[in-house]
């Protein structure tokens, strides 16, 4: 009933556009969920393990050492991978342009093993829009 009456109240006060802009916000956050976990599977560098090998939720897409190292020297390797929850050191436009260039924004590209991505702007921005939904 009380959800009835809220959206009688926001229909009558004119709140479809931001209904649906909630609506169309909310699907563009899932859709980058499902890439970020589905296809780029950031989290297999960018999310701690505990002992198990299971994701610590709570450090959701905060950075972590690399699990892993290449079998041969390679100059740049990244140790670490850093945080991406909330998107702490990119505006959402930089963000948006790192992930359809490969190039930061200073000008540098990531270091091995982060792929130089290629996304159409609809992905990248589904990507920014879920990442800047988390925490940092």
């Amino acid at each position: 009933m009380k959800t009835s009456l809220l959206l009688l109240t926001t229909l009558a006060l004119g709140g479809l556009p931001a209904l649906r802009a909630a609506d169309e916000s909310g699907a563009l956050v899932a859709r980058g969920e499902y890439i970020v976990k589905r296809v780029g599977l950031c989290s297999d560098c960018h999310a701690p393990r505990n002992e198990r090998g299971e994701f610590i939720t709570a450090q959701w897409l905060k950075g972590s050492a690399l699990p892993f190292a290449p079998t041969v020297p390679m100059p740049a390797w990244a140790n670490a991978a850093p945080g991406i929850a909330g998107l702490p050191t990119m505006t959402s436009d930089q963000a948006v342009n790192f992930l359809m260039t490969g190039v930061r924004p200073d000008g540098s590209r990531p270091r091995p093993p982060m792929p130089p991505f290629r996304m159409d702007q609809a992905d990248a921005r589904a990507v920014v829009a879920y990442l800047k939904s988390l925490q940092p």
